[in-house]
């Protein structure tokens, strides 16, 4: 592959905006990148509701396919689920598709090697980054097999580790999830017992066209509409 500039990894993560600065062939560098770097056998990849999170995930997981590395894809998620998935099922790496509070116009990645310790600047980022740009990549003996992961019964299992379920007292729950990834994990949780939920469809099935009332850091649920559904 030839030479390019990749303009978007910065101290933590990579970021950048869609398609100049991240797209389908700089995700692909950055698994072939990744691969080159950790040497994994085995990765969790998983993705947020951004409309360019699927394709850039897609790209991001046939260089880690084409470097030999095996993919475990755990789908739509939040950022702590593929570092929770990465720990628990003891694997080589995960790198999560996301721009965090980034505008919807962009997007970027997140990475951590073998027990969740997260990839920085100074702990080999960097060094991604150079080996994506050249794009000088080892051949491996094979190529890797993708499989598909349901990771969030063990997940929320997880979470409710850290409460006393027993002592619970009922609960009636208001939330409003935003159309955001996390009405995912609200969905889970609301078949377990002594609680109630009331959270109006609309607010809870993850759509990024209809993220309300923006993606990126401050965005909050009006007070009025959290009045209108508590019914006051």
């Amino acid at each position: 592959m030839n030479p390019i500039s990749i303009s978007g990894f910065k101290a933590y993560d990579l970021r950048g905006r869609i398609p100049s600065e991240l797209n389908e062939d700089v995700a692909y560098r950055v698994g072939r990148a990744y691969a080159e770097f950790v040497r994994p056998k085995k990765v969790i990849v998983g993705r947020d509701i951004r409309l360019s999170s699927e394709e850039l995930g897609k790209a991001l997981e046939q260089g880690l396919l084409d470097s030999g590395v095996d993919v475990y894809d755990i789908g739509l998620c939040g950022t702590e689920v593929v570092y929770f998935a990465t720990f628990a099922k003891e694997m080589d790496g995960g790198i999560m598709v996301t721009a965090s509070h980034n505008p919807p116009d962009y997007n970027g990645m997140k990475f951590v090697r073998e027990g969740s310790r997260p990839i920085s600047g100074d702990t080999g980022l960097q060094d991604i980054r150079r080996i994506a740009e050249s794009g000088r990549f080892t051949t491996p003996q094979r190529v890797g097999e993708r499989f598909a992961v349901d990771i969030m019964p063990e997940y929320i299992e997880h979470l409710l580790s850290y409460v006393d379920r027993p002592g619970l007292r009922p609960l009636k729950v208001v939330v409003h999830a935003g159309n955001g990834g996390a009405g995912l994990i609200i969905d889970r949780l609301e078949p377990y017992p002594r609680a109630e939920r009331q959270l109006p469809e609309r607010c809870a099935e993850p759509d990024a066209g209809r993220e309300s009332p923006r993606a990126g850091r401050g965005a909050q649920a009006s007070p009025r509409g959290l009045c209108h559904l508590l019914g006051r």
